[in-house]
């Protein structure tokens, strides 16, 4: 790699809050807020809205839809033709 062009590569810790899920990586990420790690370091940390910890493709929970109600929204709005 050329020297004084690229982005310092450093341990980052990514944080799911609505899940309470937190993982320690290397990033070349930034952020103004830190935290302590379990290793007793201090490490910038990242606030993400998402992770696997969070999301339904990987928990396995779906969110239902209620599709009944939009059937029936679509009946009464355009009625059931023949």
């Amino acid at each position: 790699m050329k020297p004084g062009i690229h982005p310092e590569y450093r341990p980052v810790v990514f944080r799911d809050a609505s899940a309470g899920f937190a993982f320690l990586t290397r990033s070349t990420a930034t952020s103004g807020k830190t935290v302590e790690w379990e290793d007793g370091n201090t490490y910038p940390v990242i606030d993400v809205d998402v992770s696997s910890a969070s999301h339904p493709f990987y928990t396995g929970r779906t969110r239902n839809l209620d599709t009944a109600g939009r059937v029936e929204r679509f009946q009464q709005r355009y009625g059931a033709r023949s």
